[in-house]
């Protein structure tokens, strides 16, 4: 019988580190759709629960400020356009979103959690 629960747990892990993939991918494709990262967002909120006490709420944090923190500078960067300093904001923030998506990506893929 508790062979059956921990592979329950190993299995239910396992799903939730492939959830958490699927968000940093939903993340990556929203340059090229414009909506996922909202379906990554929801996703996270979802499943926030789920990960609670697991590595994998370390990456969940990583996921959700990278999601606020980018849309704040987004806004930022959109309202200064007319400035001149727009583009340099807006650049500034598809690198540090790329940043923060490849290197979370690097974390799950080595069963690490993200240290702050």
């Amino acid at each position: 019988m508790s062979d059956l629960i921990v592979e329950s747990d190993d299995n239910k892990n396992q799903s939730l580190k492939t959830l958490t993939l699927i968000v940093y991918v939903l993340y990556a494709l929203s340059y090229f759709t414009g909506l996922t990262a909202i379906v990554g967002i929801i996703i996270n909120y979802v499943k926030k629960d789920d990960v609670a006490g697991t590595w994998l709420e370390s990456h969940f944090r990583w996921q959700i400020r990278t999601f606020w923190f980018g849309l704040l500078w987004a806004v930022i960067g959109g309202a200064t356009l007319i400035i001149g300093i727009g583009f340099a904001v807006l650049f500034a923030n598809f690198c540090w979103i790329i940043y923060r998506i490849v290197k979370g990506w690097l974390n799950l893929n080595d069963n690490k959690p993200m240290t702050f």
